[in-house]
């Protein structure tokens, strides 16, 4: 299949993107200061005599964030978008401690109001979020200042890799096309060209002037990819490895080189086996959710009412889950079954083989002939699982953790049971964000187990953010 040189917008996409994220935050930076002066000004809290300079707002303080900005590394390309969130986090923080620090030395403290300077602060980092998302997202969907990436090796590797492309506007590369000398995807090799096999490595490369390589061949023999590697790295800006690790735990990974032995040694830990963790997680459970049952309490309460006129009766369902320790709670739900649920369900199991098989594998029903109309919807939308705040501040659950599973589903997990007794299930989750029901039983079991050992508090940002993002598209809920 021939080759195709790379346009001029693609060939220094690498140096335009960054370009245009400084730009993209410097405006976010000036618009942010602008609406905190305007408001602190006609704010009762505020001071209508109120001045600062426009040196100030439009060079000094932009630039200090923008210089923050940059030793964070926030404008990397191709790094998960809740990798750039928690950098500009961090970035802000130090800017704003310096500005404080300058406004101290100068003797300008009295002359700026904290309060002035907390808004500002916070819009900041809430309008470069939103402003570097929307910059991606635009580029993602109208595929501009795409980098492009030439991928080696096309197996399942391959397949999750590109997934995690797809799903995480972080990533803004074109996939020029494979190398492989046995494509193990059907997928990939309908969709994408094979361009040739590994040894045709080189001849690809200076055919396309790809700069960016990714190789996707765990199986590939440790000799033969340190040779692959050595013939690509000269002829490229980047050489991307994805080794045979998958599944291991990678929320504080370490690589510890060995220079004098050409080693190399991962470091891992399970980030929800300290305490202190624990705490951090329990602290940002309950002050979230005490602010989000203020905000969606009238949807609850609505919902509760188009339930009773539904299916007159108890409009909330306690099951027993097991929970944290391996101690069981009522987890509260919206009622969107029946009253005699567990009647029907007898039933219709004993009716139809093809439904018993398919609960006694997943405990769940693809045609659930229980749920009533009104609970249809409330499953879709995930509207059922609301009263389950009421959990999260008991400390029954979290707001993001492992699938709270019954009884019965223990002996599933096997050995991996000790992760999931180390914290509170979740209201959602990996498994929420990845497929929900459409994930077989034994990828939610690890996906619960990976969570517990990776996770961060942005992990648990990133997925409350995602399933905002999930429960609109209605994918994979039943």
């Amino acid at each position: 299949m021939p080759e195709h040189r790379l346009s001029l917008w693609e060939h220094y996409a690498s140096y335009l993107l960054p370009f245009m994220a400084v730009i993209v935050d410097y405006a976010a930076i000036v618009s942010a200061e602008l609406i905190a002066y305007a408001a602190y000004r006609v704010s009762p809290f505020g001071d209508p005599q109120f001045h600062i300079s426009g040196i100030y707002i439009y060079g000094i303080i932009p630039l200090i964030f923008l210089g923050f900005l940059y030793a964070m590394r926030s404008h990397a390309r191709d790094i998960p978008f809740w990798v750039v969130v928690q950098r500009i986090f961090w970035a802000s923080v130090y800017a704003v401690a310096t500005i404080v620090l300058l406004l101290y030395f100068a003797q300008l403290g009295d002359a700026v109001s904290r309060l002035f300077v907390g808004l500002t602060a916070a819009l900041i980092v809430f309008l470069l979020w939103a402003g570097r998302y929307i910059y991606r997202k635009c580029v993602y969907s109208l595929g501009l200042f795409r980098v492009p990436v030439l991928f080696v090796g096309a197996g399942l590797t391959a397949e999750r890799v590109i997934r995690s492309f797809q799903y995480d506007v972080g990533f803004d590369c074109r996939i020029v096309g494979f190398l492989d000398d046995h494509p193990v995807s059907a997928a990939l090799a309908a969709k994408y060209p094979i361009l040739g096999g590994f040894d045709d490595a080189e001849r690809v490369i200076r055919a396309t002037g790809v700069r960016d390589v990714i190789i996707t061949a765990p199986g590939l023999e440790q000799d033969a990819q340190v040779r692959l590697i050595n013939r690509i790295q000269p002829l490229v800006s980047r050489v991307v490895v994805a080794p045979n690790l998958i599944g291991i735990p990678m929320g504080r990974l370490t690589a510890i080189s060995l220079v004098s032995e050409k080693v190399i040694l991962l470091e891992t830990h399970n980030n929800l086996r300290s305490a202190l963790n624990r705490t951090v997680k329990r602290a940002f459970d309950l002050v979230c959710s005490i602010l989000g049952l203020i905000v969606i309490l009238p949807v609850m309460v609505g919902v509760a009412v188009a339930i009773y006129i539904d299916d007159p009766g108890a409009v909330v369902f306690a099951h027993r889950r097991i929970g944290r320790n391996g101690r069981t709670f009522s987890c509260y739900k919206f009622r969107s079954m029946v009253k005699d649920a567990e009647t029907r369900l007898t039933q219709y199991l004993a009716e139809n083989p093809e439904a018993r098989e398919e609960w006694e594998r997943d405990f769940k029903l693809k045609d659930d002939p229980r749920i009533t109309r009104i609970g249809h919807f409330l499953r879709r939308t995930s509207l059922d699982e609301l009263p389950q705040i009421l959990n999260v501040i008991r400390g029954e659950m979290s707001l993001v953790g492992p699938r709270p599973i019954v009884q019965k589903e223990i002996v599933r997990y096997g050995d991996l049971i000790s992760d999931y007794y180390l914290v509170p299930p979740g209201i959602t989750g990996l498994w929420q964000v990845s497929g929900r029901s459409d994930t077989t039983y034994d990828e939610r079991v690890q996906m619960d187990s990976w969570y517990v050992r990776n996770w961060s508090i942005w992990l648990d940002f990133v997925y409350l953010m995602k399933t905002v993002q999930v429960v609109f598209k209605k994918e994979g809920a039943y």
